[in-house]
């Protein structure tokens, strides 16, 4: 049966609560189905978040690469960080050009004023905020950026309406289309920008994607199977998809930069 969509809902203080703290540390044990299925970010969104940045960049939280592949494309120097082995060996094979280190953007070890820009991609919503925002001021030069970008599916085409019936909502979606991010002193305020796009993928990408998901990783096992269930049929009823062929998934990228203040 199709598995109705949760939507998680901060406390009081902005955060999520313990089941975050779990499904934050899970990715690595999905980092192929991350690596595969996952989308990658578009040139235009990164290209806005490093608008003026000369220098090294550092992708915290980098996980598979896929950020980390889009700003090797705008020619900066790359360093790619994560707190999972697993999936920093995953990003190694993937984007061998990326130097990579692990660390967590609470305890960045690294200099002050060793980077130019700090990028979080599908990753801010993990952090505590105001540790992450007072190391990252840290290790940014004067004038630094950061930046922040989430590829979130875009529910208002129908298809992309009935997939999130089936897998339901994620930390990320419930903080876009809530209050949206902030960021704690010395950062100052976000800027934002939003695009609109498309990714054409076939039945055994998006079940990569969705095996991705941190909230399938944790789930217990009757929950996996229901949405495979789920997720089996909705493939088989989806011209295209049905035939081998692919679908195109829609997405807005929301994407918000500051500096320090």
């Amino acid at each position: 049966m199709p598995v109705v969509p949760t939507r998680l809902r901060p406390g009081p203080d902005g955060r999520y609560g313990g089941i975050v703290a779990e499904r934050s540390t899970s990715f690595g044990r999905a980092a192929h189905d991350y690596a595969r299925g996952r989308p990658g970010y578009p040139d235009d969104a990164v290209a806005w978040l490093l608008d003026g940045v000369e220098g090294r960049v550092l992708d915290l939280g980098a996980g598979t690469g896929k950020l980390t592949e889009s700003v090797l494309r705008t020619r900066h120097e790359v360093l790619a960080m994560d707190p999972d082995p697993v999936m920093l060996a995953t990003l190694e094979a993937h984007v061998p050009r990326a130097a990579t280190m692990r660390g967590r953007a609470e305890e960045i070890p690294l200099e002050d004023g060793s980077v130019a820009a700090v990028v979080l991609g599908q990753a801010w919503h993990w952090v505590d905020v105001e540790a992450a925002s007072a190391e990252i001021a840290r290790v940014l030069a004067p004038g630094g950026v950061l930046g922040l970008v989430w590829n979130i599916r875009d529910e208002r085409d129908p298809w992309m309406a009935g997939l999130t019936r089936v897998i339901g909502h994620s930390t990320a979606e419930s903080l876009i289309d809530g209050d949206g991010p902030r960021v704690a002193a010395p950062l100052g305020p976000l800027e934002a920008w939003e695009s609109a796009w498309t990714r054409a993928v076939t039945g055994e990408a998006l079940r990569a994607l969705v095996r991705s998901r941190s909230s399938y990783i944790t789930g217990s096992e009757a929950l996996r199977r229901d949405i495979d269930a789920a997720l089996d049929v909705m493939v088989a009823r989806t011209p295209g998809l049905a035939d081998g062929g692919t679908v195109d998934m829609h997405y807005r990228t929301h994407a918000y930069r500051a500096r320090v203040a």
